[in-house]
Parts: structure tokens; C-alpha cells; sequence
């Protein structure tokens, strides 16, 4: 299931970021990372993945 939500991470941050979080400020954060460049977005999205990977 990670690997599915790290392709999703790459192609389409903002929808993992939502997915990962729900509708709150990180998904905000994606949001606008991604807007202004896809690269940090993108950054944002794995870390969110890994983090939660952690946490369970």
C-alpha cells in the first residue's frame, strides 16, 4: 500500500496529502507548495508517507 501512496505522492502531491491527512493545514501546505513549484510539493507528500509509515 506504500508504494501505491508514494506513486500517488510523485504524480499528484496534494491528493496524497489529503488522503494521508484529511483536510487540515498540511494539506493546505501541499497545496500551495505545489502551486508555487511541484518539486517541494512533491518533497512534502513523500515526507507525509514516510511519517505516517512511522507512526504505525
Amino acid at each position: 500500500m506504500n508504494i501505491i501512496r508514494i506513486v500517488v505522492a510523485i504524480f499528484l502531491p496534494p491528493v496524497d496529502a489529503f488522503l494521508t491527512v484529511g483536510l487540515g493545514l498540511q494539506f493546505w501546505l501541499n497545496l500551495i507548495l505545489t502551486i508555487c513549484l511541484f518539486v517541494p510539493g512533491v518533497i512534502h507528500a513523500l515526507w507525509l508517507v514516510v511519517r505516517k509509515a512511522q507512526d504505525a
